[in-house]
């Protein structure tokens, strides 16, 4: 397993091995940000849809964090 590490431009998200750093130098001087996050993964393309699982896993908490907040508040007015 390699450890791959992530850049976006726009809408595109590129991974790239974090052990590559002339063309993590190359896509930041490109006008690619680098995002926080970084997996292992085999290759590449296994690297990014481990990406989207572990955003989608986020987006789903988040989610259910509100809806738990906002049922707990209707609740608590609800009982007064």
């Amino acid at each position: 397993m390699q450890d791959f590490c992530f850049f976006k431009k726009g809408r595109h998200i590129a991974a790239l091995e974090r052990s590559d750093a002339e063309q993590s130098a190359l896509l930041t001087e490109g006008g690619w940000e680098k995002l926080f996050e970084e997996v292992s993964a085999a290759d590449a393309e296994s690297a990014l849809a481990r990406l989207a699982d572990m955003r989608k896993e986020e987006s789903t908490t988040e989610r259910a964090f509100v809806a738990g907040s906002v049922f707990s508040s209707l609740l608590t007015a609800i009982s007064k």
